[in-house]
Formats: structure tokens, C-alpha cells, sequence
């Protein structure tokens, strides 16, 4: 993802449907890395780069060195076209 760019690519796409299929947890860290089915997520930068503009974040509060749920945010649920759950 170009910082040039909104523009989401078809893996940023894919990571986010994961999101919001449950599947994912994220690590507590200014830095967090997204895991997806239990590995770690292929494109940490991509990752980083989708939490830090707001498309994802953690469910709950994370410590560092932990783990928890990711979920999207609205602006996650409009990137895919889909009205957030409630």
C-alpha cells in the first residue's frame, strides 16, 4: 500500500475480510502484528499500515506481548462495502 495511495490492494482487501470473519488476532504493540488462522500475517507492513489509518484494532486491550481478537472499524466494514455489525 503506497502512503500515496488510499487505494486498498487486493491483499490489504483480504487481510480485512479475515478481520471480519473472526479469524484474526492482533499483538499488543505500537507496532501490532496481525495473526490470521494463528500464523503470522505474510505483510506485517500492509498490517501495520491498515491499524495505524483505522481500518482495524484490537477487540479489548492488549498488553504488550499479548494477543487478542482484531476487529474492524467502520471505516474496515465500508472498506469492504459492508455495514458494520453491531
Amino acid at each position: 500500500m503506497s502512503e500515496q495511495n488510499d487505494e486498498l490492494s487486493h491483499r490489504a482487501l483480504a487481510m480485512l475480510r479475515a478481520v471480519g470473519e473472526r479469524r484474526a488476532m492482533m499483538s499488543g504493540s505500537c507496532e501490532p502484528d496481525l495473526f490470521i488462522d494463528g500464523f503470522a500475517c505474510c505483510d506485517q507492513v500492509t498490517a501495520h499500515t491498515l491499524a495505524h489509518r483505522g481500518y482495524l484494532r484490537p477487540a479489548e486491550t492488549a498488553r504488550p506481548g499479548t494477543r487478542v481478537r482484531a476487529e474492524l472499524t467502520p471505516a474496515g466494514w465500508a472498506a469492504l462495502g459492508m455495514v458494520a455489525a453491531a
